[in-house]
């Protein structure tokens, strides 16, 4: 085949290099439940006419989020995106423009990381950030390797609020290269706990605020303690709408800020592609994942922009690079950067404070439907509540009836033994009228 031009000598040759036996060896890492039995169960041949009507029959089994009143956050959030965000980015320049291998020519696309990167740092309090990185979760990871490397210590403490996901992004990363985590079982509050996990051989303690119940925490307390025992301070926020209303990670002693910036700027969209945010001191800014790109001026004295440090494999450091990170999510970028620019600080706020309100009325509504429990204490624009039944089923139900509820836990930790537990998110995207028809048929749903 002219798509596969490996001869089967020169697989041979290939698997006597790696010293393997067979391709089958290339995947001994990968679970036999996890592995297909035969081949997938698509019709082999059919013409385009026809694919596009199978895809269109699939697509419209889902609701999407904007047909319906939708509750879901858990780490991805609906919010408005002004049309002004996709018609910049769908100019060809942008659309088109990737990693600037050679940078210097890339002026336009230096500039906007720039932006960004300066956006990055005042929302998150902290003195400098990176280029963006994939999203959220593996932004968490490169910081417990970048913890590690500072302190040359190999424990991080995970705290009982952080993300299940992001958990097992850290978990993959950290047994890749020896480093012991230690994650407390889920807990919608519980600071006393990540404080008492503190040793002296800890090199981090990652904790997550607005956690992924929807608390949200001042972790000073936590700073002093890790910092008394030697460690650094992670601090991930999943929704970063709410540094526009709560007070920064920088504020409240945080070494290093991983977060996801899917909430400005992008859309849904089934899990991504969406945009790391990643900030730190300045003292550690020569151990931090990606690149970083400065101003400058030329020699005729103009405004210009460079790579300022770009420790990645591509680049000069080959197998002693900081991260294995290939990628900036440009466009992600780009979108978070168009979006950000057309808030501003007050814009922000306005619209943080207008997310946290209709929340509190989601919250009241739901406390009042009978066998309904409020878990969360402090919250932005999500809760937790307990219901009298798997919270799955009356996802179910309501889904039925065209309401998405919102997230069961037990979707995220099936393992944690909270499946009655329910993760409800209001955006500003949520009327008042969606939280009337949510809370009637929730009533309705456990009165039967």
């Amino acid at each position: 085949m002219r798509y596969l031009p490996l001869t089967a000598d020169d697989r041979r040759s290939m698997l006597s290099a790696i010293g393997a036996k067979s391709i089958d060896d290339l995947f001994v890492d990968v679970p036999l439940s996890a592995r297909r039995d035969g081949v997938v169960d698509l019709p082999k041949v059919m013409g385009e006419l026809e694919v596009e009507r199978e895809l269109s029959a699939l697509a419209a089994r889902n609701k999407p989020a904007g047909s319906v009143p939708f509750f879901c956050g858990a780490g991805a959030y609906r919010h408005h995106v002004p049309a002004t965000v996709d018609h910049v980015i769908q100019r060809s320049e942008f659309l088109t423009s990737y990693t600037p291998y050679q940078p210097e020519i890339a002026q336009g696309t230096l500039q906007v990381l720039f932006e960004f990167q300066t956006q990055v740092a005042r929302l998150t309090g902290m003195e400098v950030a990176n280029a963006s990185m994939y999203d959220g979760s593996t932004a968490a990871a490169e910081a417990v390797l970048m913890a590690s490397r500072v302190t040359r210590r190999t424990r991080a403490v995970l705290s009982p609020g952080l993300h299940p996901h992001y958990v097992h992004s850290i978990e993959t990363l950290a047994h890749a290269t020896s480093i012991q985590t230690e994650r407390l079982r889920p807990a919608v509050d519980a600071e006393a706990d990540v404080i008492e996990a503190i040793d002296a051989n800890t090199a981090c303690v990652v904790v997550q605020t607005p956690n992924v119940f929807g608390t949200a925490t001042d972790v000073t307390r936590i700073a002093e303690a890790v910092h008394a025992a030697g460690a650094l301070l992670i601090v991930v926020t999943t929704e970063v709408m709410s540094l526009g209303l709560l007070k920064s990670p920088g504020e409240m002693g945080a070494d290093i800020v991983a977060a996801e910036g899917q909430s400005i700027g992008n859309a849904l969209n089934f899990g991504g592609p969406y945009v790391g945010l990643f900030a730190a001191r300045e003292k550690l800014t020569r151990q931090m994942p990606g690149r970083l790109c400065g101003e400058t001026v030329d020699a005729e004295g103009r405004r210009g922009f460079v790579l300022t440090l770009s420790t990645r494999e591509q680049h000069i450091r080959r197998d002693k690079a900081t991260s294995n990170i290939c990628t900036n999510s440009g466009l992600c970028a780009l979108a978070f950067n168009i979006h950000m620019s057309l808030l501003g600080e007050k814009g922000l706020r306005k619209v943080a404070a207008v997310n946290h309100a209709q929340a509190r009325k989601t919250r009241d509504a739901l406390a009042a439907v009978p066998g309904v429990e409020v878990l969360t204490p402090r919250f932005f624009n999500e809760i937790a509540v307990r219901l009298p039944r798997p919270a799955e089923q009356v996802v179910q139900v309501l889904a039925d009836h065209n309401i998405i509820a919102g997230v069961p836990f037990s979707r995220l930790d099936p393992e944690a033994g909270m499946d009655d537990v329910l993760l409800v998110a209001a955006t500003e995207i949520v009327t008042d009228h969606d939280i009337k028809l949510l809370a009637m048929a929730l009533s309705k749903v456990l009165s039967a």
